[in-house]
């Protein structure tokens, strides 16, 4: 399914005000029955939507729906290539299944992700509009080799992004995460089409909690938040999601040249574990130190017993001692 229905489509845009519609006056309008218009809700709840029934005066959405435009977008990111689906497994899958025949720049953003991925084969939880799914697709013509760093290049333009809206005191967590108030706020996933000698095609896949409906909060296992409780200003996910391309259109470009020793500062500023004890976590052990940073590949530097010792990402994971 890449959308909904025309009924579905109908309802929606009836509750995306905020206000109560009856269940006689969705009847009129979608042309079924009241038993349908139960049904018509419930399927809208199914994919994350917050919608509330009141004897007496009907039906709520919890919030009002905001859906992103993929013109607007286009024309705020100066960038053609955007596309926007209602309903897809994976934005990332989206791009994944069109190489090599997009250009530097293509976009898929998504109201919702039946199958949306989080790194180490996690599930990301994808509620119909509430939320930002959006993948970027860019070509590296110096091969997969200079890539260990990209997923840290890609926080640092996630939280320039953020600060653009008015977002401010994201940290980023080693390899892939944006972090705000000790908590995820967003995270990434970089997947790779290469052969060793050749050009590297990449989906870079960018998550971030908008505002999250309470029934989906219920699904997730670890400290989260979202930008709602972050600002008393409303998210307007068509201007982040163009903050987000204007800023991958612009460091991309340069780390393909000069790799990711001109943001290390910045890195190092963002960094919310930095000087901290900390735990790695590999596949079969733990391994106790102080994060001192990382350095120009991207490797975690870990101090052990007055070594530093250094960690790539893939299996590894990083955790507060």
């Amino acid at each position: 399914m890449s959308e909904l229905n025309e009924q579905g489509n109908t309802l929606l845009n009836l509750l995306a005000d905020g206000e109560f519609h009856s269940g006689e006056k969705i009847g009129e309008l979608l042309g079924v029955s009241r038993t349908s218009v139960n049904n018509y809700i419930k399927a809208l709840q199914e994919i994350g939507l917050d919608i509330y029934k009141v004897p007496g005066r009907g039906y709520q959405s919890a919030n009002p729906i905001e859906l992103l435009d993929e013109k607007l977008i286009r024309s705020l990111s100066n960038n053609s290539l955007v596309k926007v689906e209602q309903i897809l497994d994976s934005t990332n899958q989206w791009l994944l299944d069109k190489i090599p025949n997009i250009k530097n720049g293509q976009t898929c953003i998504a109201e919702y992700q039946l199958a949306g991925r989080g790194r180490r084969g996690r599930t990301w939880v994808s509620p119909f509009a509430s939320h930002l799914y959006f993948s970027y697709y860019w070509r590296f013509d110096a091969g997969i080799d200079k890539l260990s760093g990209l997923s840290l290049l890609v926080g640092i333009a996630t939280v320039n992004a953020l600060e653009k809206i008015g977002v401010q005191g994201v940290a980023l967590k080693w390899p892939n995460d944006i972090y705000c108030q000790g908590k995820k706020l967003a995270g990434i996933l970089i997947e790779l089409n290469a052969q060793a000698t050749e050009a590297c095609h990449t989906v870079i896949g960018i998550g971030i909690n908008v505002r999250m409906p309470p029934e989906q909060a219920k699904l997730i296992d670890q400290p989260w938040i979202d930008l709602s409780s972050l600002s008393h200003e409303k998210v307007d996910r068509n201007r982040l999601s163009a903050a987000l391309i204007s800023e991958l259109q612009q460091l991309l470009p340069e780390y393909e040249k000069n790799g990711l020793q001109p943001h290390l500062k910045r890195w190092f500023d963002l960094d919310c574990f930095l000087n901290k004890p900390v735990n790695v976590l590999l596949a079969d052990k733990n391994k106790a130190g102080i994060c001192r940073g990382i350095d120009e590949t991207g490797a975690l530097l870990l101090e052990c017993d007055g070594n530093i010792e250094t960690f790539i990402g893939g299996e590894v994971s990083l955790r507060l001692a």
